[in-house]
């Protein structure tokens, strides 16, 4: 039972792997740490449920990590997803700092297993956690609560008493009634506001009635907003956000991991006008998956189908629902409500423009098309033999960029050019310090818990000061 009287040296404000990264590094400098949670327990965790591994740099191959990936190389990845667009000072310092992560989290209790294959080619960049996102909560959870850190679920933050960038108290709605609680020092680790469609309808329009959200409905960006009407600087564009293409058949929340498509690779993807819109090879999965979301925003209704053939079925690892299979193009057409004549002219361009070569999926390969717009740059295939398969497809919100600046101590920055004296940050509520745009797997992982971690550090020194 928490003491709702106590002041706490560290309130954490969020439930998921930045929160719970930054609640066991304070506790372990000596802090007290309140940590609330707006979801119930079951649902806790916000999207880290959902997620299976982190983006680490490293020097060497390891038992879980089949080679070195070097901070270079890493900053080469980030810079190519972003265009440029991230603060390169931070980001090198998230990616040097994220080294010694891999080690950290085991020391929490979190355990890896070896990458998965096929399309995600990740086997050297990234780490998976044995038993996937909600194992990995539960490990960082029982470790907090052995340092003594309490948690609150269903506690919802509805008011935060802010005075010149000093924090003083939090006004908390429970099922039992609202409650005040005072901090020395305040870590905001609450997501962003992909869950707040009427947020998403200021910046996208009717458009965002058709986004789904793949993680919690929880977030609903309501600590950000709090905290920038309070004067803390913003970051980041409201229309940037990680987002995916995903199953159209996924609930409007929570699909997570299970509805994701990996499959874009291996055939077109066509609007509801049955025109390609987009080069489907243009560089491997890990670091365009994440472009297809937004595409797919643009187009008609907000949806498209990804079209493949036979050959390709077993390629990828497949969605939590079946594709939609039929004998002909033009009978696959009609099951997906498209015009038959106008797939059929799609598909037949396509083969017609497809220049064999040595496929490979996990290389740039030499399978392109010629004289084709948009042309497919690798892993071209005829798309000739039956069944003939699709997915449709609309866009997948995973979370929003718009943020909290920092500095590199997870300290908030103030509109006014000051630093703030006790409020830090971590996780996707300050992610577009990093991510400006684009987006590559893992990456949203590295953020929370490098950031978490030293917010938690931080804000643990400056309590006791």
């Amino acid at each position: 039972m928490v003491d709702w009287s106590k002041n706490w040296d560290v309130l954490v404000v969020g439930g998921g792997n930045a929160a719970l990264c930054a609640a066991i590094s304070a506790a372990r400098g000596g802090a007290s740490v309140l940590v609330l949670e707006v979801a119930p327990r079951f649902y806790r965790g916000g999207n880290t449920r959902h997620t299976r591994n982190m983006r680490c740099a490293h020097d060497a191959a390891t038992d879980i990590l089949t080679g070195p990936y070097t901070e270079e190389e890493f900053w080469d990845d980030l810079l190519r997803v972003t265009g440029g667009r991230t603060d390169e000072q931070l980001a090198r310092f998230m990616i040097a700092e994220s080294k010694p992560m891999l080690t950290w989290i085991a020391e929490q209790g979190v355990r890896w297993q070896p990458s998965l294959g096929g399309t995600l080619s990740l086997g050297r960049t990234n780490s998976f956690f044995l038993g996937g996102g909600r194992a990995m909560l539960n490990a960082l959870y029982l470790t907090a609560e052995s340092l003594g850190v309490e948690v609150a679920y269903d506690a919802e933050v509805v008011a935060l008493d802010i005075d010149g960038g000093t924090f003083r108290q939090a006004t908390v709605k429970r099922p039992d009634g609202d409650r005040i609680v005072r901090a020395r020092a305040l870590v905001a680790a609450a997501g962003g506001f992909e869950a707040n469609f009427d947020w998403l309808r200021e910046h996208w329009g009717p458009p965002a009635d058709n986004f789904l959200i793949r993680g919690t409905p929880y977030n609903k960006g309501k600590v950000l907003r709090l905290l920038l009407d309070a004067g803390v600087e913003a970051i980041g564009d409201p229309t940037q956000c990680h987002a995916v293409a995903i199953d159209a058949r996924a609930p409007k929340f929570d699909g997570g991991i299970i509805t994701r498509l990996d499959c874009v690779v291996f055939g077109i993807v066509v609007n509801k006008n049955a025109l390609r819109f987009y080069d489907e090879g243009e560089d491997v999965w890990p670091k365009r998956y994440a472009i297809w979301g937004r595409l797919v925003a643009a187009q008609p209704d907000q949806i498209a189908y990804i079209v493949f053939d036979a050959p390709s079925l077993g390629m990828f690892m497949p969605s939590l629902y079946p594709a939609i299979g039929a004998a002909s193009i033009r009978e696959l057409a009609g099951k997906l409500g498209l015009d038959p004549d106008a797939l059929e002219r799609t598909v037949n361009d396509f083969n017609a423009a497809v220049r064999p070569g040595g496929f490979d999926h996990t290389i740039l390969d030499d399978c392109r098309t010629e004289g084709l717009t948009p042309p497919k740059s690798h892993w071209a295939r005829r798309i000739e033999t039956a069944p003939f398969y699709a997915y449709p497809v609309r866009p997948g919100i995973t979370f929003t960029y718009l943020g909290t600046r920092v500095n590199r101590d997870a300290r908030m920055q103030m509109a006014d050019g000051r630093e703030a004296t006790n409020m830090f940050a971590a996780g996707e509520i300050m992610a577009g310090n990093v991510l400006g745009q684009g987006y590559a797997a893992g990456m949203g992982m590295t953020i929370g818990s490098v950031f978490g971690r030293i917010a938690g550090r931080e804000a643990a020194i400056g309590a006791r000061d």
